[in-house]
């Protein structure tokens, strides 16, 4: 290929890896925590294990529940991101829009665990959405397609760096006998 080829790979490269330096840095911080999330409370709160079976706890008495924990913040169905029903192990996960997950015994309804989830601030960090409703695909889709062409031509100079050493020693080889 020609001079001027490589002269605009190398500029590629350089400019582009400024440009996504930061971003994958925060892909690649926020990756490794949410690898880790299983493996630790303080990201994501462990599930507590309980009797498998079916629900019998009602909606009231959840909510109720929910509302019983301070830190939660919860005063209606408003206040609540999600539940999370868990027959085989028992409990049922309330989390509240405030991050905090309570956890209750399907079919008590009992307090089992209070724990702060940051699992989903990771995750919004991770695709960039914590940022700006629009870092997701205006800033963060960008710096991948960035990263796969640097990674495509960064793979090209390695091809063609190790042809020229080849080249060069069978060269020197043929040369020598």
């Amino acid at each position: 290929m020609s001079a001027k080829w490589h002269r605009l790979n190398r500029k590629v490269h350089f400019w582009g890896s400024i440009f996504v330096a930061l971003p994958l840095l925060i892909v690649l911080v926020s990756g490794i925590l949410l690898l880790l999330k299983k493996n630790s409370d303080w990201i994501q709160p462990s599930t507590v294990k309980m009797a498998a079976g079916i629900p019998a706890v009602s909606y009231e008495k959840i909510l109720a529940q929910a509302a019983s924990v301070p830190e939660a913040e919860i005063q209606s169905w408003q206040d609540i991101d999600r539940l999370d029903v868990r027959p085989s192990k028992g409990v049922i996960k309330v989390r509240s829009r405030n991050q905090y997950e309570i956890q209750l015994d399907q079919k008590t309804g009992k307090i089992l665990q209070l724990a702060y989830r940051r699992s989903d601030f990771f995750e919004s960090l991770h695709d960039g959405s914590y940022f700006h409703k629009y870092a997701k695909l205006g800033l963060f889709l960008p710096a991948a397609i960035v990263l796969l062409v640097l990674s495509l031509t960064g793979l090209y100079l390695f091809v063609i760096t190790i042809n020229a050493r080849r080249r060069k020693s069978l060269r020197l080889k043929q040369q020598g006998s």
